[in-house]
């Protein structure tokens, strides 16, 4: 079972109090040691980024042991921070999405999270290029073949436990658990063996946000110290291993890293969010072959019985039928029932309206029906259908894109299932970096580059919640 708050407490209080005040360097050392963070940044042949908590609190998620976190308001009998928005909806910040350009070319090599928030998954960083310690509050795995799964809604356990899906791969169907660790778990062989191994290759690992008092995880980034590697840390605490760090920086995650990536003159790219539903229409004639019993339901990708949390209802009406009446669906499963003439073909227009956090509030989907015309099944190359909707956002710089991706017919009973991806967020992260950059400079940007880079050239870019209180108290995560 989970610890309990006051045990957690406790617990807290045996670690000490390292780091529940927050400290800022000044602005003129905050630059210099910026400048610092960005030439050994360029110099770096295997660079590690080593995150928690604090790069994902300007996503909306509240730290544990800031002024503001949950342990801190905990100790002081204080109400817990409201979510500003579901958990399920929060973006990837302006760290995530640098990380993820840093990866793509090719400077970093490796990152390692205490966050059990999935955003460095949803970031676009691979998995293979992941090791999350305590788990992703978004991820199911099958313990029989190792499959794992990416939810768009949080998995509703934690501590391993059984879920309530079961592994599609064939011949499997093992019942999926949870990935998010309790207290007493150990910390995985599959996440912790290839931290460990990219730890000790590392010349830096860079610390983003994290306290660095929690063990094992924590004593990770010193692995790099035996080989001749060295750790930078930016926090706006102070961390048991500050006297180990080559650098030290407090100050927001999300200002030094736009620092740094001005210096390197690569650019922050924007998050886009795409997500996946389903319309399946089910169908059985009347046994004098006149009439068709139908059933229209909007599901999540991930199952019939998965939770579709970015849809809150769907609106339904018939265009040129007034015999038709139109529906309001406002709670999940999103199904309706009717019954009409078979030879009778019509067209519904479903207005699907999105949940809080979403970045459009509605979308409309034009729906033919014809039971006496099969259905075409097919299976389009999904990564190029989501590029081209990524692109088509950017370029718009909104959302509501969509696309079909999948049409297949089920026989037994005869259900017509089209999976759509939409876009439901664009974030771009210019004009925050620029705020970023203005509170640090003092309009001399272009003579610090020179002093990064040494000739002014640039590095080519590669082609290439709510989180309830309960819940809160429960995860392993965000340290």
């Amino acid at each position: 079972m989970s610890l309990g708050y006051a045990e957690k407490l406790s617990y807290i209080e045996d670690v000490g109090n390292v780091g529940m005040v927050e400290h800022f360097d000044p602005c003129h050392v905050l630059r210099e040691k910026i400048d610092q963070l960005a030439i050994m940044i360029k110099k770096s042949k295997h660079l590690v980024v080593f995150t928690g908590a604090g790069i994902s609190t300007s996503c909306g998620i509240p730290d544990f042991r800031g002024p503001k976190g949950i342990w801190t308001l905990q100790r002081e009998g204080k109400a817990l921070p409201e979510a500003s928005l579901p958990f399920h909806r929060a973006a990837p910040s302006l760290t995530h999405m640098a990380l993820v350009e840093l990866e793509k070319a090719g400077i970093l090599k490796f990152v390692i999270s205490q966050n059990v928030d999935g955003l460095h998954l949803r970031s676009g960083i691979p998995r293979e290029k992941l090791a999350e310690l305590h788990g992703n509050s978004f991820m199911e795995m099958c313990p029989s073949c190792g499959a794992e799964y990416f939810r768009d809604f949080e998995v509703e356990t934690i501590g391993l436990k059984e879920t309530s899906r079961r592994c599609s791969v064939a011949k499997c169907g093992t019942r999926l658990k949870d990935t998010v660790l309790d207290w007493e778990d150990a910390l995985p062989p599959k996440e912790m063996s290839p931290a460990e191994k990219h730890c000790k290759q590392a010349d830096i690992v860079l610390c983003l946000g994290t306290s660095l008092q929690i063990t094992p995880a924590c004593n990770l980034p010193l692995k790099a110290l035996r080989g001749g590697g060295k750790v930078v840390i930016v926090n706006l605490q102070k961390t048991p291993k500050d006297k180990k760090a080559c650098l030290v920086i407090h100050g927001f995650v999300d200002k030094v890293v736009a620092g740094v990536m001005d210096q390197l003159n690569i650019q922050i790219p924007p998050f886009v969010r795409v997500d996946l539903f389903q319309i399946i229409l089910v169908q059985a004639l009347s046994i004098d072959k006149r009439y068709v019993n139908w059933t229209l339901q909007v599901a999540s990708a991930h199952g019939q019985r998965a939770s579709l949390p970015f849809i809150k209802s769907v609106e339904i009406s018939f265009l040129d039928r007034e015999d038709y009446k139109a529906a309001i669906l406002d709670k999940q499963p999103f199904r309706l029932k009717r019954r009409t003439a078979y030879n009778k073909a019509f067209e519904m227009v479903l207005k699907l309206n999105f949940s809080d956090g979403c970045g459009c509030s509605s979308l409309e989907i034009d729906v033919p029906v014809d039971f006496k015309v099969s259905t075409d099944c097919f299976d389009f190359d999904k990564d190029y259908i989501f590029q081209k909707l990524r692109d088509k956002a950017v370029l718009e710089s909104r959302c509501g894109q969509n696309a079909v991706v999948e049409r297949k017919t089920i026989l037994t009973p005869r259900s017509d299932v089209t999976t759509y991806a939409v876009v439901t967020n664009v974030v771009q992260y210019s004009k925050t970096c620029k705020a970023a950059l203005d509170s640090l400079t003092n309009g001399d940007l272009k003579k610090r580059k020179a002093s990064v880079t040494g000739t002014g050239s640039s590095r080519k870019r590669s082609k290439g919640s709510s989180m309830c209180k309960s819940r809160s108290a429960n995860i392993r995560g965000y340290m």
